[in-house]
């Protein structure tokens, strides 16, 4: 449906808010406009990236594509602000997958620490055990050794 191909409203008018001088005001239909011209801009910007990678003989668009694109249409003076925005996109996304990163490696580290700590306790806990197994021979030992028959007891009647 053509219909499914026009940019949210929402986005549209975000965008128009951002783009016009503050207490200008757009109609909904002005609107409506913006939104079916920038759905077209964009099919048409699809189309010439992708003869841009038939020729090189690629099926999947590429942001060079997407460049030669904008010159071949004559967009030339957009080619600029397009790159520093996807440079910053770019950086973004680099920036988020550090940071991710360094949040796995937080908290593996963490389980690690706390791994060694339940190993520390466990090794504590079983020489702990030992020292009483070891105390429960040398008190068996000392009972062999004191084990005496005991004096059989007479019973005075």
């Amino acid at each position: 449906k053509p219909e499914d191909l026009n940019l949210p409203m929402a986005v549209v008018t975000r965008i128009t808010k951002e783009a016009l001088p503050e207490g200008c005001a757009i109609s909904k239909e002005a609107r409506t406009a913006l939104s079916k011209a920038a759905s077209v801009f964009v099919l048409y910007a699809t189309s010439c990236a992708n003869t841009v990678a038939q020729k090189s003989k690629r099926k999947t668009l590429t942001a060079p594509d997407v460049f030669t694109a904008m010159e071949e249409m004559e967009f030339e003076t957009f080619l600029e602000p397009l790159k520093e925005s996807l440079e910053a996109f770019r950086s973004e996304q680099n920036e988020m997958k550090e940071r991710k990163a360094a949040k796995k490696r937080e908290k593996e580290a963490t389980e690690k620490a706390s791994q060694e700590e339940e190993k520390g306790e466990e090794e504590d806990r079983d020489e702990g055990a030992e020292k009483d197994d070891d105390a429960d021979k040398e008190g068996e030992e000392v009972v062999k050794d004191t084990n005496v028959e005991s004096p059989e007891v007479q019973m005075i009647e």
